[in-house]
């Protein structure tokens, strides 16, 4: 190959490759087609939130749980429940995009995080959405009943979230939550590293598993401390629920034992329990088509009911 030939074919390369650099790109953008908002909480913090989907459909909120983000709903805001759907994902307080205050008091009182998903509603236009609440999630959502009631939902979704702080409803990985905190940084990124691998019963791609610990690792430890031994006692405003609930929980969670879900469950009048066989504690990644359709169906139902 002359030097000449040899130029035109590594210009023929680059270019090819800054074509499929660019398609794979406009790719991913279609993908993650989203509306972002910057929220301000009534304390004064910018909360980070996405617009997803439909924004005539029925509305459904997602909170994210402990040390993750809003990407942690990627398989559902990506997916065909876009086209129906008026979705909206935000990272909580001291997580993702969103401001990380320090001071512990930022984080233990139930009126801030109940506010906070106020706020948040109010920013992306939702009127009556299914607040579908995933471990820590679940946490967040009982402030937000204790402090706005109901009377601006149509629905909960309960996903491998115990609503008791009850020893024997904990499950093994909640031993790494401590090192997690740890300002020590190679103790800090091991235990995050184990208690991600055990958030799932099937695991993530090598990809998904970085992504994952990249965003887990932006909380900075000072966050995850202040997150930490917060009471939850909310066995009465349980028992008073009237709203469509949802109780979703994967069967090997090693977070939260199948038996708080169950409790959950027993706990609201007329809540569905729906177990997923086989699955840890993140059922909505590890089984996106199951979760997607039971959750389509959950808010249409719990749409028509209000």
């Amino acid at each position: 190959m002359t030097p000449a030939t040899l130029r035109h074919h590594v210009a023929n390369i680059s270019v090819t490759a800054l074509l499929l650099a660019a398609l794979s790109a406009s790719a991913t953008a279609q993908e993650r087609n989203f509306k972002a908002a910057s929220v301000k909480t009534p304390d004064g913090l910018t909360i980070s939130a996405q617009d997803w989907g439909n924004p005539n459909g029925p509305e459904i909120l997602f909170i994210h749980g402990f040390s993750q983000s809003s990407l942690s709903w990627i398989k559902q805001v990506t997916s065909d429940l876009a086209k129906e759907f008026h979705m909206v994902t935000y990272d909580l307080r001291g997580h993702g995009n969103s401001d990380k205050p320090f001071e512990p008091e930022r984080y233990k009182d139930s009126k801030v995080w109940g506010d906070e998903v106020q706020a948040v509603m109010d920013a992306t236009g939702l009127k009556r959405p299914v607040l579908v609440g995933w471990s820590y999630g679940g946490r967040v959502m009982a402030d937000y009943l204790k402090t706005h009631g109901t009377a601006k939902l149509a629905g909960l979704n309960y996903v491998d979230a115990g609503q008791k702080a009850d020893p024997s409803f904990f499950g093994p990985n909640l031993k790494n939550l401590p090192p997690m905190a740890s300002d020590d940084l190679a103790t800090n990124i091991a235990a995050t590293r184990a208690f991600l691998r055990d958030c799932f019963s099937k695991q993530p791609s090598q990809d998904e598993f970085e992504m994952m610990l990249s965003f887990n690792m932006m909380v900075p430890p000072k966050v995850r401390l202040g997150l930490s031994n917060r009471p939850l006692e909310v066995d009465d405003l349980l028992k008073s629920l009237k709203l469509p609930v949802l109780v979703t929980h994967g069967s090997e969670d090693k977070n939260s034992n199948l038996i708080a879900a169950e409790y959950t469950a027993k706990m609201i009048p007329g809540a569905k329990l729906s177990v997923y066989q086989g699955i840890g504690h993140s059922p909505f990644f590890e089984d996106a088509p199951r979760f997607n359709a039971e959750l389509a169906a959950f808010v249409r139902s719990a749409q028509k009911g209000n």
